[in-house]
């Protein structure tokens, strides 16, 4: 048996819940007491890992994997009652926002628009009383600035024009600005710095109220994973000024683009639509923008999830202007020489988690297990009746794993058995070696078996949830990354606390 204190142990237990999904806050889960007060729950409960997704700015989706910015932080997350307590806001002000009107906080999904909204009303609002702030905040301000100049530029220029030009891609505005030509865009600055300290005062805010939650964390021992997408958006600050890292011509046409080949699972592939990377030139750079990426996202998490990691093996490359994915070729990437550089700047170990899900080749494995990377096991997926199905449970040795019972991408559990066949629900059975009466749990407890040092479990799995709390389905447009949690109510306490108690007695 290994010592399992509520304190943290060898094996730990996480949750997976993005913070937009937080209770307690207008429109959207927010940096300020909800965030708070979900750390101090999963802390009294003894689940010591709070697993989120990319903390970027998402896209008119909803989605914060094909973001305008891999830098920045999302600005609906900004926490407006702990601006005005700190007096960054006067009194009255919360109550001029839009969603101020709304009677209940706890609405059961995100308003995108109204989300949208409220951030233009908070900015202004911010910049308005800017002036009144005293020297010390503005010196902090300006510090920050200076540290994070390397992004911080680049982001609020492309932010504010794209606003001014009614949100159409960076390739639609004028040549001059497309292009970044320097003078035309230092004289843009120079008639818009309303509105670009505006977009600064947003990230500083979000940074410091995010930092003041790392720090709590950290006094209560919980982990924060993070998420990191592998490609970035094309429509994005990143590729909009850092063209030539990106496979994409001036006029932003894709040359080679992202995705998947033909499988099992989809007959044409998939086709992402995002640059794939110029190799070359980020090797003749050192891979600053990469190392610049990571070191920016290490100071928001303690860990990253490495989405599709085995494009740092070898990446599908499709000709930009194929409509599907069947015409692309495997090229390789310098993963390899990428990943030891960033074991250097993390100091000389690698914080990441490989998520190595799908069809994965030797190279990849090669390339996860000579940095030491934990990959991901999904129990949704070892139910097909083939006893060398990777994900299960029995086929999961050693402890160099993280256990899910589903992702944001999976059905919840729930949703997932209930579109389950006979042959695959009768497998679960005789796995579990018991009757099925809620998956969820009983996927839990089939990853706790098994000898994985990190078992996570999306919240809905916990509460019992269908499909109706489901994240995210992906290839579909339209409901998805909207689901919030109604309340901290007794059955989200119940259901952590429970979590909680197995973990504490959790075997090996």
């Amino acid at each position: 048996m290994v010592n399992r204190s509520r304190t943290g142990g060898d094996r730990r237990v996480g949750v997976l819940l993005h913070p937009t999904a937080l209770p307690d806050s207008p429109v959207c889960g927010s940096f300020g007491q909800p965030a708070r007060k979900w750390l101090e729950v999963l802390a009294s409960n003894g689940v010591m890992v709070w697993q989120i997704l990319p903390l970027a700015p998402p896209d008119g989706t909803g989605s914060p994997y094909s973001s305008p910015s891999s830098f920045a932080l999302n600005p609906w997350l900004l926490d407006a009652a702990d601006l005005e307590e700190e007096k960054f806001l006067k009194d009255g002000d919360l109550a001029t926002l839009p969603g101020a009107d709304q009677k209940a906080q706890n609405t059961p999904a995100v308003d995108f628009p109204l989300a949208d909204l409220r951030v233009k009303a908070l900015a202004r609002l911010l910049a308005a009383r800017w002036l009144q702030q005293p020297s010390k905040s503005k010196e902090q301000f300006e510090r920050w600035k200076l540290d994070q100049m390397h992004w911080l530029a680049d982001h609020v220029n492309f932010i504010v024009l794209r606003d001014q030009h009614d949100g159409l891609p960076w390739w639609s505005w004028p040549h001059s600005l497309a292009v970044q030509q320097p003078v035309a865009l230092a004289q843009w600055r120079l008639q818009h710095q309303e509105a670009l300290l505006e977009q600064e005062l947003l990230q500083w805010h979000l940074d410091r109220q995010w930092q003041r939650l790392r720090a709590q964390a950290r006094e209560l021992s919980i982990e924060i994973l993070g998420d990191l997408p592998f490609y970035v958006a094309r429509d994005s600050a990143d590729v909009w000024s850092n063209r030539s890292l990106f496979s994409i011509a001036g006029d932003g046409r894709l040359r080679l683009q992202s995705g998947v080949p033909p499988d099992y699972f989809s007959e044409t592939g998939q086709l992402w639509g995002t640059p794939v990377y110029s190799w070359a030139r980020h090797r003749r750079t050192g891979f600053r923008w990469w190392r610049n990426r990571l070191k920016r996202q290490w100071k928001l998490a303690d860990r990253l999830r490495l989405d599709h990691f085995r494009a740092l093996a070898g990446y599908w490359a499709v000709p930009g202007d194929e409509d599907t994915a069947q015409n692309g070729v495997w090229q390789r990437s310098p993963g390899h020489e990428l990943l030891c550089l960033l074991r250097r700047d993390a100091g000389g170990h690698l914080p990441i988690v490989a998520e190595d899900l799908g069809v994965i080749t030797p190279d990849v494995e090669r390339l996860r297990d000579r940095f030491r990377l934990p990959g991901m096991k999904v129990l949704q997926f070892a139910f097909d009746g083939n006893p060398a199905n990777p994900y299960v449970p029995n086929n999961i040795k050693g402890s160099h794993w993280v256990v899910y019972t589903g992702t944001h991408d999976n059905p919840t559990t729930i949703g997932w058995w209930q579109r389950l066949s006979e042959s695959s629900r009768h497998q679960v059975g005789e796995t579990l070696g018991c009757q099925v009466e809620a998956p969820g749990w009983q996927l839990l407890e089939l990853g706790m078996a098994t000898s994985a040092a990190l078992v996570v479990s999306p919240l809905q799995d916990l509460l019992h949830l269908d499909d109706q709390a489901r994240f995210n389905t992906p290839g579909t447009v339209g409901g998805n990354w909207c689901w919030r949690i109604t309340a901290f109510d007794d059955r989200l306490r119940g259901a952590l606390k429970g979590y909680g108690e197995r973990a504490a007695v959790w075997d090996r």
